[in-house]
């Protein structure tokens, strides 16, 4: 993991003051530390029967395409709203620095679906616990949300006590 954690630049002050974000443009950049950020993501869930794999907008489509393929699956988009052009079922949260909303469409998953959820980051929680509950308003089951980087002070994981949490890197 020290060679993932080697490609995740600090960037202060942004997206506002006070905020360290964790910058995953060069791990993406790598082909070899991509490959593993993949491998390392989708490993423990290799005979779990995933049928689709959900990632958020946008660094979510990013390793969440990449782990679908990889699976042999589709690859579900939670989009910010208006970016889906069939009827959506959409879901507002809290960041840790603002507001936000997420959509999915509403045929995107069904009863039977077993998903896994992707994303770069996982912070305050908010996000994935609203992704979580787009896919279960579909019927499907969240098998196991997964991430690149965890921020463990933030206490995401605490918003998600009933799904397994996978993150490769910890800060």
């Amino acid at each position: 993991m020290e060679r993932l954690k080697a490609r995740i630049r600090d960037i202060p002050d942004f997206p506002k003051p006070g905020i360290l974000f964790k910058d995953i443009t060069p791990l993406v950049r790598d082909p070899a530390a991509l490959r593993l950020a993949v491998q390392q993501l989708l490993h423990p869930f290799l005979g779990e029967n995933i049928t689709a794999v959900a990632g958020m907008e946008a660094r979510g489509f990013i390793f969440g395409s990449l782990v679908a393929w990889e699976l042999g699956v589709g690859f579900v988009p939670l989009r910010k709203p208006g970016k889906l052009p069939s009827d959506v079922h959409t879901v507002s949260y809290d960041l840790e620095y603002g507001a936000a909303a997420l959509e999915i469409h509403r045929d995107a998953l069904g009863p039977g679906d077993r998903v896994l959820l992707i994303d770069d980051l996982l912070a305050t929680g908010g996000t994935a616990k609203a992704s979580c509950a787009l896919i279960e308003r579909l019927g499907a089951e969240v098998v196991a949300c997964c991430f690149v980087v965890e921020l463990d002070d933030l206490g995401g994981r605490n918003q998600l006590p009933h799904y397994a949490v996978h993150s490769l890197l910890h800060y």
